[in-house]
């Protein structure tokens, strides 16, 4: 006798199994975000509660009433917003140079571009030092009188910090775009201003969103580069590294850094809300945009990009100058003496350095494009906690994150112990401390790409893995 499928069973064991899937990619995600993001969180959140009579908001209520606090607050506002416009409105234009148009040398622009990434953050500062203070080459040879510190060297050097991230994101958001929509904006006699006005900005409003979000947080929750050139330009951040390290006071540290989390959720909670109509624009039917040359253009951007780069290069060749400088800057003979590694420990910090930016760099491409592909191609009642907590570590000072740490992971009975004082709880930090800015890379990249992939992957039969492997990846 012959059995007949039952096409209700065979879809019901379908949804079973994509129930399953879900909810065990979502643990895989989330795991690891709530035990090295969540729990350090909590333990600083607890931290800053307490005071000599117990558990209360004393330490809120006598940090938050100084009027030093309330300086320290504007100043950190003032710089971040400012900063902010400046790096994105200069990352956008350059994303849109290097994706866009057909200017020559987009290639090499693109990798000057994303050299500060490879340097920590006050390095700009102290290149913009190297040039413009007191001592400074322009200053020295040309008499020039420039005061560098201050207000204006954060902004600077803060916008130098920013901008490969800023960029990174928007190249890929500006990477893909279908070509018929600006076939049928050019049949129907629109200008280039209008269609970039109508069609790119709206396709691109999530990336814009979250460079937006990533610069804003990067900025309010820095400390090295406002340390190096503010001078007396105090802001939060740096406070937070004064309690700490100054002062050994963990509570006062643990309140400031808790006051900065506030801002940095607010803007969160303001990039998810514009970026929430962002549609796909690569689907099954799409065509891909062709750029053409047009020479006025590309001359345009192609001299925007050169100054664009000319600052960055500066920035960095003045630090390896320097780097060779007997002593700068009266003796500017030439040494390797700084090479020697004639210091404690010789060259095994070196070593300890590649060995974290290597576990670093394998483990966190890893986790943000899981935590990406699941956010945006497996949604389910998950997905908004998963998102938060992915982008959250852009709201933690680091100073903050690694002290979180210490007080959650520094205790013989907590499993984490066994990995406490090595290698790779610091690449860990490392991971999670910059997630946000990876993750939100690899979700502005699959938001691009339509649902109707997956669907016709599944329709043939594919599992979800091959779907990831042979089309969500590439």
């Amino acid at each position: 006798m012959a059995v007949t499928a039952d096409p209700a069973g065979g879809r019901s064991g379908f949804w079973r199994a994509e129930r399953t899937a879900t909810t065990l990619g979502a643990l895989l995600v989330g795991a690891p975000l709530a035990v090295f993001i969540l729990w350090p969180l909590a333990t600083i959140l607890a931290r800053s509660f307490a005071t000599p009579q117990g558990f209360g908001l004393g330490n809120y209520v006598e940090m938050l009433a100084t009027e030093r606090f309330r300086s320290l607050l504007y100043n950190s506002f003032n710089v971040t917003l400012v900063s902010t416009c400046i790096a994105v409105t200069l990352a956008y234009a350059f994303a849109f140079a290097v994706q866009r148009t057909t200017m020559p040398g987009r290639g090499a622009f693109r990798l000057i571009a994303l050299i500060p990434l490879f340097a920590p953050s006050l390095v700009q500062a102290q290149g913009l030092v190297l040039l413009f203070g007191r001592n400074g080459l322009i200053n020295r040879t040309f008499d020039a009188g420039i005061e560098i510190y201050g207000y204006w060297g954060v902004v600077l050097a803060m916008v130098l910090y920013v901008f490969p991230y800023a960029f990174l994101i928007l190249s890929a958001a500006l990477a893909v775009a279908d070509a018929r929509l600006y076939e049928s904006a050019r049949m129907l006699g629109a200008s280039p201003g209008r269609m970039f006005r109508t069609i790119t900005l709206p396709s691109t409003k999530y990336g814009l969103a979250a460079s937006i979000f990533v610069c804003f947080t990067l900025v309010i929750t820095d400390f090295g580069n406002p340390m190096v050139i503010g001078a007396n330009y105090n802001v939060l951040a740096t406070e937070v590294y004064n309690q700490v390290i100054g002062q050994a006071n963990f509570e006062r540290g643990a309140v400031i850094g808790m006051v900065l989390l506030a801002p940095a959720a607010l803007a969160a909670l303001l990039e998810k809300r514009l970026s929430r109509r962002q549609y796909a624009l690569i689907s099954d039917q799409s065509k891909p945009l062709a750029i053409l040359p047009n020479p006025t253009r590309d001359r345009l951007f192609a001299a925007f990009s050169a100054v664009v780069c000319l600052a960055i290069l500066s920035i960095v060749a003045v630090v390896i100058y320097a780097s060779f400088v007997t002593l700068w800057p009266y003796r500017m003979t030439f040494s390797l003496r700084h090479y020697a590694f004639d210091v404690q420990n010789g060259v095994q910090p070196l070593w300890n350095s590649i060995a974290i930016s290597l576990i670093a760099a394998g483990v966190g491409v890893t986790a943000v494009t899981a935590a990406a592909y699941v956010i945006e191609k497996m949604k389910s009642r998950f997905t908004r906690p998963l998102y938060f907590l992915s982008i959250l570590p852009a709201a933690i000072p680091g100073m903050v994150l690694g002290l979180g740490y210490i007080l959650a992971f520094n205790n013989p009975n907590n499993p984490v112990y066994a990995i406490y004082g090595t290698v790779l709880i610091i690449a860990l930090a490392n991971v999670y401390y910059y997630h946000a800015q990876g993750f939100l890379i690899a979700s502005t990249s699959m938001k691009q790409i339509s649902s109707s992939f997956d669907e016709a992957s599944s329709t043939l039969g594919g599992s979800r893995m091959r779907t990831l492997r042979r089309v969500t990846l590439p």
